[in-house]
């Protein structure tokens, strides 16, 4: 009894949202949780401060030109209330319809909104979700501390991080940029050093090493047979401009490792000469060790007034004349003091 072939394993996948292409293949995408998002609301405050400070000088402005009979509280208010609703509900409402779903703060995090189906979100949509977030999550116009907990508890609960106003509008806020682990290529292959030191690698370009070196970082998320389609095309590039050619029994994945450690090899070299070089002709760029400090000694003083006579040693102090109404001091007393 045979055993069947076990299937490849499943490259490693960040992917959380659940979303489903039109070709029922399933996104690799990741969906957006409270400290992400916490952090692109914490970078579009300021902006929407700075929309309501532009705003508010604009209406000022106005005021001064307009007749002094239509202004009072009432229009001031009503001013009021239309920037408030355009900074709160405008701003990232306009934003995500003309920017693909993404406000200022979620460019800089690297965050997009859009449906739960995978489609781009609608204006429906993000007037929901703005209207709904204003009301009972950000500012929470409606019961604020309670709308907030029951806001973070309902994101800490939903396995995508959905927040109230996305529920309501069924949207998602997703992760545009790709998390993926570092794995260092290899520097060398021991069985195949001695051929990769005489070879020849002068025509290698960057551009093709640098293909070369992705595809060896990103060689454990490939499946068969694209993992050996991609391999045999890019050695066959490599091949065709590195002489001699390697001794034949390996898989072209080790040859691309051997290239790119020698090449990595020989650069290194490269530079260490040219900073031995450099160190040569100009030695003070280079950083060295602290010198010490130099000692500086002070040659004696000469005197020209005469010789000089030997010291002679202190013989025991002479006793002080007695100073009227205190009593004499004694030799041993003095000294003492």
């Amino acid at each position: 009894m045979t055993t069947p072939p076990r299937p490849p394993a499943r490259p490693t996948s960040w992917g959380d949202a659940g979303l489903v292409s039109g070709e029922a293949v399933e996104l690799d995408v990741r969906a957006a949780r409270l400290g992400s998002r916490v952090l692109a609301l914490l970078i579009d405050v300021p902006v929407q401060l700075a929309v309501a400070l532009a705003l508010s000088m604009a209406a000022g402005l106005a005021f001064t030109v307009l007749p002094v009979g239509l202004v009072d509280g009432a229009l001031a208010g009503g001013l009021g209330t239309v920037g408030l609703v355009v900074v709160l509900v405008g701003y990232p409402v306009l934003c995500e319809r003309f920017n693909q779903g993404r406000t200022v703060g979620k460019v800089a995090v690297g965050l997009r909104v859009v449906s739960v189906d995978g489609a781009p979100v609608g204006v429906r949509q993000s007037l929901t979700r703005a209207l709904v977030g204003v009301a009972v999550e950000w500012p929470g116009l409606v019961l604020p501390l309670l709308s907030w907990v029951a806001g973070v508890t309902v994101m800490l609960s939903d396995r995508r991080g959905r927040r109230l106003g996305d529920l309501v509008a069924g949207t998602l806020v997703v992760h545009t940029r790709t998390a993926t682990p570092w794995r260092p290529v290899p520097t060398a292959v021991p069985a195949l050093v001695g051929w990769a030191y005489t070879a020849d690698l002068s025509r290698l370009d960057d551009g093709l090493a640098l293909a070369a070196r992705q595809y060896l970082a990103r060689v454990h998320q490939f499946a068969e047979p694209a993992r050996t389609r991609l391999a045999h095309g890019l050695w066959t590039e490599v091949a065709a401009v590195v002489t001699p050619l390697p001794p034949a029994g390996m898989s072209e994945t080790v040859y691309l490792a051997a290239v790119l450690g020698e090449r990595h090899r020989r650069d290194g070299h490269r530079l260490g000469r040219g900073r031995a070089v450099a160190a040569t002709l100009w030695p003070e760029l280079t950083p060295g060790p602290a010198a010490p400090a130099p000692v500086v000694t002070t040659a004696p003083a000469v005197t020209t007034a005469g010789p000089v006579r030997p010291a002679t040693p202190a013989g025991p102090p002479a006793p002080r004349a007695a100073t009227p109404g205190l009593p004499p001091v004694r030799p041993e007393v003095a000294d003492r003091r």
